[in-house]
């Protein structure tokens, strides 16, 4: 009785929209209901499966159950089906019919591994779902209850969890697993995510459509797959449907996925993945992630800042204020507030100190209320307000104020102060962190992103060739001709390297000043690094003077003041071939990289050393492959 009381109540909560109201003016005619119930009546569906793949395991972990009418119908579309039968009063039949169905052709097929069976939230209140009839038809057809997976569909409004999740344990002591479908498609969705605790979570199409470029979705997907993860939860990536896209899923180490990439629904779908499917899983090609946004300054406020200070009031007299500086020689400056708490001055301490220092003046004024010396106009800002804004107004504001600090309210009500020093401090602290994300001058990543790409190469097992460039001669060149020229042959370099790689496997880095760290899985990384050095060679001249082109460089001074002649940049690229399993960490990496590129430095001109990194303990090069841009690349 108690789970007939479960059922019903589930059944009373639960609304399925109208057709009206999801799409007004399509309200079914008597004849499209007829033709639904004539087709119901004689059950004339058909099944299509489409096998959902274990990323890992290299096989299907299962199927999911497509019901669709008679082809070449205008009752072909499930949408259609469900839709009149809501319509004909038929919505739990129909689904029991669905099921049927759906479990029948299964068998009958000998699929292997799990079937997801799709269902309504009215439809879990079907007491011959949840009682003897399904699980006697399950058996009649062979088909362990544990191997059933409930994929709850998103066309329903839920007002009450706490009976859904008793329906949904009378489920799962029977056996039955449970799938949350269109993971992102609404709200409602993630409601029921976090209050159903599903065994598989199914991320809506929309998200893993372009998500190798699209740096928000993969975010977005990222974020699910860690909540996930801490949850014990499996999610399935639909809607796959590029190369691109299930090797950022497969990256990202969601373990299954579901598209057109891997099979289409059909009525006979393979047993076993294509063999072309399995050549992309196993492809060692890491897929580089869209670019991640880095610490913004403007998100930060002045909040952060915030330092309590007890603050005075007009009834204050100097001598209190004195006392107070005393007491606390941190302290540069005391605020004032009115009765309200509302600031109205600032009281700096060595003002006051200059001021008591003069004869006589401690005994004239000490009495005088802290008003007299208080500065009344000081720099208030709100708590929310960002940290570059506060940056912006002291740097427009008058002298003082970038020794008294500011004043930090909320809705006007006195908060605290904050100090310039710290403001300067924590705008350069996010400076460095932004630069280490993504270099301000190119944009390009920076050492954190450098890092985890290079992590994600070594811990997949990729072959890849890690090779740091660095510009000869820059730093004469940036004394010659301004650091503004400098900048543009950094950014000329950094272009270069970002159209000689493939942007879906090569990994484009910008480690700082002139210095740049390229990550290739491109098979023909060789012709590349040709194809870079010939680039900057004819490049260059274009950010040279015609005088220094001809003399083949320019003239300055050493360190000691002595003239010496300056040749014209070149470019420097050490190069590390990496086998799988030849290195562990990138600091192996980076050190193999720094040697080669020293031995790159060695020869005048553009030039390219390649090391190639052998098997075994001994990590020391087998060989050594050297070029210079005029000749190509080319083995010694």
């Amino acid at each position: 009785m108690q789970n007939l009381s479960a059922l019903q109540r589930l059944r009373d909560s639960t609304r399925v929209p109208a057709p009206q109201e999801r799409d007004p003016g399509s309200i079914p005619g008597a004849e499209a209901i007829g033709a639904f119930r004539e087709l119901h009546d004689s059950r004339r569906l058909n099944v299509a499966f489409q096998p959902i793949i274990d990323f890992r395991g290299r096989q299907f972990l299962g199927f999911e159950g497509l019901v669709r009418g008679p082809a070449d119908s205008p009752l072909h579309s499930p949408a259609q089906l469900f839709s009149l039968a809501n319509a004909a009063g038929l919505a739990m039949p129909f689904e029991a019919l669905c099921r049927e169905v759906v479990a029948t052709q299964f068998a009958q097929r000998k699929l292997p591994g799990l079937l997801f069976l799709n269902a309504s939230i009215t439809g879990l209140a079907d007491p011959g779902f949840s009682g003897a009839k399904t699980a006697d038809l399950l058996g009649h057809l062979g088909l362990p209850i544990r191997n059933i997976v409930i994929e709850l569909t998103e066309n329903q409004y839920v007002n009450d969890f706490r009976t859904l999740r008793e329906v949904l344990d009378i489920y799962r002591r029977q056996g039955y697993r449970i799938a949350v479908d269109d993971l992102g498609e609404g709200f409602s969705n993630l409601r029921i995510w976090s209050e159903v605790r599903p065994d598989f979570v199914k991320i809506d199409r929309h998200f893993i459509s372009g998500i190798a470029n699209d740096n928000l979705k993969f975010q977005l997907v990222r974020a699910m797959h860690e909540i996930a993860e801490s949850n014990d939860v499996h999610l399935v990536a639909e809607g796959i449907e590029t190369e691109r896209e299930l090797a950022a899923v497969r990256d990202l180490g969601i373990a299954y996925g579901q598209g057109f990439l891997v099979a289409r629904p059909d009525p006979a779908p393979p047993l076993q993945p294509p063999e072309s499917i399995l050549k992309l899983i196993q492809r060692c090609s890491v897929v580089v992630f869209p670019r991640i946004a880095n610490p913004r300054i403007g998100s930060a406020t002045v909040k952060e800042l915030l330092t309590t200070v007890t603050p005075l009031h007009p009834e204050c007299d100097n001598d209190v204020v004195f006392s107070r500086f005393e007491q606390n020689p941190d302290l540069i400056a005391l605020p004032v507030v009115d009765g309200e708490w509302r600031p109205i001055g600032m009281v700096n301490r060595y003002s006051l100190v200059d001021r008591f220092a003069r004869p006589f003046r401690r005994e004239l004024f000490g009495r005088r209320s802290c008003t007299l010396f208080m500065d009344d106009m000081p720099l208030v800002v709100d708590e929310a307000t960002s940290i570059q804004d506060v940056s912006q107004k002291l740097s427009q504001s008058a002298h003082h104020h970038m020794f008294d600090g500011f004043v930090v309210t909320s809705k006007g009500r006195y908060l605290g102060i904050g100090s310039s020093h710290a403001l300067m401090a924590r705008i350069t602290d996010l400076q460095i962190r932004a630069a280490r994300y993504a270099n301000p001058l190119t944009q390009l990543p920076g050492n954190v992103p450098i890092h985890e790409h290079l992590e994600r190469l070594l811990a997949m097992e990729a072959a890849f060739v890690a090779c740091y460039c660095d510009l000869d001669n820059f730093k004469p060149y940036n004394d010659t001709y301004g650091y503004r020229r400098g900048d543009d042959l950094i950014q000329m370099l950094g272009n270069l390297l970002v159209e000689a790689c493939d942007s879906r496997i090569d990994f484009v880095g910008h480690i700082g000043g002139d210095d740049f760290m390229l990550l290739l899985q491109s098979h023909d990384w060789a012709e590349r690094l040709s194809l870079i050095m010939r680039g900057f060679d004819e490049r260059l001249p274009g950010l040279l003077d015609r005088a220094h082109i001809e003399a083949g460089g320019y003239g300055g001074e050493d360190r000691k003041g002595h003239p010496v002649f300056h040749a014209l940049p070149s470019l420097s690229m050490g190069c590390v071939v990496i086998e799988p399993g030849t290195v562990s960490t990138h600091h192996e990496v980076a050190a193999a990289v720094g040697d080669a590129k020293k031995q790159a430095k060695k020869v005048a001109g553009s030039f390219i050393f390649v090391e190639r990194r052998k098997h075994g303990p001994d990590h020391r090069r087998d060989n050594v492959c050297t070029t210079q841009a005029k000749e190509g690349l080319g083995e010694t």
